[in-house]
Parts: C-alpha cells; sequence; structure tokens
C-alpha cells in the first residue's frame, strides 16, 4: 500500500524542520513540504534543498505575492480594517491564503492530512484549520503542538536542537533566542522571547537592530517626501502618476515606508484564544495605504454608506484577525464593502516625513465636496437655506428638553 501523504505548512526554521521529521517517523507518511512566497525575501533561500534533506519527498515553494497582494490585502484595505485600533492585520490575513494553497496541494497530490507548526497558544491554529475546514472539512488537520506524545519530545528548544543535531537536520538555532518573527508582503511581526516583558523597549538605540523594514524614525530623511497615491473604486492603482499593479504598489510603498520609518505599532492585543500578547509589528506600505484610502474616502464617500461601513470595522477586523475569513459573514461583509467602494476614485497627495504621513490635498472626479456649498460666503448655488437650521435644531433639541424636563421633576 501506498503511504499517506501530509502537507507539510514549512518555513524551514528550527519548529517545522524538526515537525517534518517527526512526522515522518511517527505517521509512516510521506511529507510534502509547502512554502508560500508571500514576500519573505531571503527567508526562502536555500529552502527546497533544506526540506528534501530533512526528508521531504517533495517541496512546493509557491509565489503567491500578486495573489496575496490584490485578492487579500487589498480587500481587506477596502474594509478600513485595523484590529483593536491598532493592528493592521498583516499576519492574520496571509494565513487564509495558505491554508486556500495547502488544500489546492493536498487534492493535486491525494494527500488526506495537513499539518502545521503553529503553537496550541497562539491564533496561527485557528486561522489554518478554519480555513481548511472552511474549504476542505474532509482533510484532517495535525498540530503537533498540541499532542503530548510531541510535546513530551520537546518540553524545550535545546531539546529540540539536539533532536536536529542527531537527525543532521540543517538548522540554524541557539538555545537562547530573543525574539520570534514573521515576515511577508505585508508587515513583519516580532514577538516572544524578550518582547514578553511589556516594559522593554524596542525602540531603545540599543535595539535599533531589531527593525527590518523601516529606519528609526530619528533617522529618517531630514527633507520630506511627496507622494501622490490615486484610487479607483477604493484600490490603489497609481504612484506619482505611475500605473502599478497591487504587488507593485505595496512593494513602492513598503520602500517609500521604511525609508521615513513609517509603519511602527507596539501593542498588547487579545488573542481569540484567550490571552493576552505583546506584538511589535512594522507595517511601512500598509500604513501609508490604510492613511491615504481613508483621505479619498473622506471626499468621495457618503456620510451615511461611511458611518454603515465604519461601524462593522471591528466586525471585519475580528473576523480576518480570528481566521474567518472564508466565512459566510465575511464574505457578507465584503459585499457590503466592495458596494461602499464604487466611488472612491481620485488621487491623494501626503507628505512623507520622519514617521509621519501628513495630508497634502485630495481630489476626485466623483467628489461630494461642494466649496459653493461649504463656503461660508454668499451660497451662490443657494442650496442650502440657513434659515433652516433653526427648524433643524428645533427638532433634533426636542427629546433633550423633554428629557430634562422629566429628570428635573423628579
Amino acid at each position: 500500500m501506498a503511504k499517506e501523504k501530509i502537507v507539510l505548512a514549512y518555513s524551514g526554521g528550527l519548529d517545522t524542520s524538526i515537525i517534518l521529521k517527526w512526522l515522518k517517523e511517527t505517521y509512516d507518511a510521506e511529507i510534502i513540504a509547502f512554502t508560500a512566497d508571500i514576500g519573505q525575501k531571503e527567508e526562502l533561500d536555500g529552502l527546497e534543498e533544506k526540506a528534501l534533506a530533512t526528508g521531504a519527498s517533495k517541496v512546493y515553494i509557491d509565489d503567491l505575492q500578486a495573489e496575496f497582494a490584490s485578492d487579500f490585502i487589498f480587500p481587506m484595505f477596502q474594509s478600513g480594517a485595523l484590529y483593536e485600533g491598532q493592528y493592521l492585520l498583516g499576519t492574520s490575513i496571509a494565513r487564509p491564503l495558505i491554508a486556500k494553497r495547502m488544500v489546492e496541494i493536498a487534492r493535486a497530490e491525494g494527500a488526506t492530512m495537513i499539518a502545521h507548526g503553529a503553537t496550541g497558544k497562539g491564533n496561527d491554529q485557528v486561522r489554518f484549520e478554519l480555513g481548511v475546514a472552511a474549504l476542505a472539512p474532509d482533510i484532517k488537520v495535525v498540530a503537533p503542538w498540541r499532542l503530548d506524545e510531541f510535546r513530551d519530545t520537546f518540553p524545550g528548544r535545546a531539546e529540540m536542537i539536539a533532536y536536529a543535531e542527531k537527525h543532521g537536520i540543517p538548522v540554524t538555532a541557539s538555545a537562547a533566542k530573543p525574539y520570534s518573527t514573521d515576515r511577508n508582503l505585508l508587515h513583519i511581526s516580532y514577538e516572544s522571547g524578550v518582547l514578553e516583558d511589556p516594559w522593554f523597549d524596542p525602540s531603545a538605540p540599543e535595539n535599533k537592530d531589531m527593525f527590518l523594514l523601516s529606519v528609526d524614525p530619528q533617522d529618517a530623511p531630514d527633507e520630506p517626501e511627496m507622494l501622490e497615491i490615486e484610487f479607483e473604486q477604493g484600490n490603489a492603482v497609481s504612484l506619482n502618476g505611475e500605473k502599478l499593479s497591487p504587488l507593485e504598489v505595496m512593494d513602492k510603498l513598503n520602500e517609500l515606508g521604511g525609508k521615513h520609518g513609517i509603519g511602527r505599532v507596539d501593542m498588547v492585543e487579545n488573542r481569540f484564544v484567550g490571552m493576552k500578547s505583546r506584538g511589535v509589528y512594522e507595517t511601512p506600505g500598509g500604513t501609508i495605504l490604510f492613511t491615504a484610502h481613508r483621505k479619498m474616502e473622506s471626499l468621495t464617500m457618503d456620510r451615511e454608506v461611511m458611518n454603515l461601513r465604519d461601524s462593522l470595522i471591528t466586525r471585519y477586523s475580528t473576523l480576518v484577525y480570528n481566521g474567518f475569513w472564508f466565512a459566510p459573514e465575511r464574505l457578507a461583509l465584503q459585499a457590503l464593502v466592495t458596494e461602499s467602494q464604487k466611488n472612491v476614485t481620485g488621487t491623494v497627495r501626503v507628505k512623507l516625513y520622519k514617521g509621519n504621513i501628513i495630508g497634502a490635498g485630495v481630489k476626485s472626479p466623483v467628489s461630494l465636496y461642494n466649496p459653493d456649498i461649504a463656503t461660508m460666503e454668499a451660497d451662490p448655488s443657494q442650496a442650502y437655506d440657513q434659515n433652516d437650521a433653526t427648524g433643524f435644531i428645533s427638532l433634533n433639541a426636542l427629546r433633550l428638553k423633554v428629557g430634562t424636563g422629566v429628570a428635573q421633576n423628579k
């Protein structure tokens, strides 16, 4: 009989390298390693050779950056999603794409199981597995960190390093790791290790080398840089007059944002599994895009449509953070978001300067701003009669007067 096949989400780090070998031995299975290229850059160097040397029978390293930008990052940014008022969901939005591709590979290879290296304390286990459940409920998911026998074998990093040395697994790791990172096209995150102390200051001069995507705002250029971003129906389509694909937009904005020290966030967030955790994030391009998109909406989006969409931001952000990208409620919200963006078209000009994004102008062929109506001078359009405000105020004040009268008569 042919061996069972398991598709493993493989990063090439210590954990997934150990898991690859452990799965192969424990399940007597054929392991197909899969790495999604979603913008990790040099982190992908040598991964195929490393996976094969560790025991994988086949390796997929798929460039998903264009799909990530157009089908995941851009639709999410149209929603104004911001988890707990700070986090632009860089890790969260990548997980459903990875789960989707793992399912596709499993189908193509005839695999019956999917495995990942997410821990039992984190959000990623939920995101991966909810994605698989929505797309392929018949496929079983193996999560070694939630298995007693795996944790008994590897209670700490020292045991994992010893196991790697024993089996000739080519990994570079030390027993004292200061923090962990996760990088993609949208951001890089830093957590655990020294960052588990919320009083630890990653912005201190001695920790300057931690950040990979952006310079310290204090070290950014002393001269501001102007940037024009053109939007069509809520999506950025050109920078400084140059038409670009979503992927090219993200690459260029990351370069510009990093140069000017934009997009650093340090926060304590609420994980879906119930605990608080401290995360430090660099999202240079995403922060520029988020800010510019909001400015474009301010000129072109109807007030009540904006209020309705904004009332759903927390809900949408939480769905993405918790792993419900493929859930029917997220799809329903996306339909509303898409409708809200049909007139979000025009150009935003911003000034990038030492960690700041400063608005410097906005224009649109479908602008809802009418200077004739908004002017404090005589209104040439006669669209607004100031006398009408008297009745408007009286009607809105009525319930306040009645409420105050009741309270005074108690």
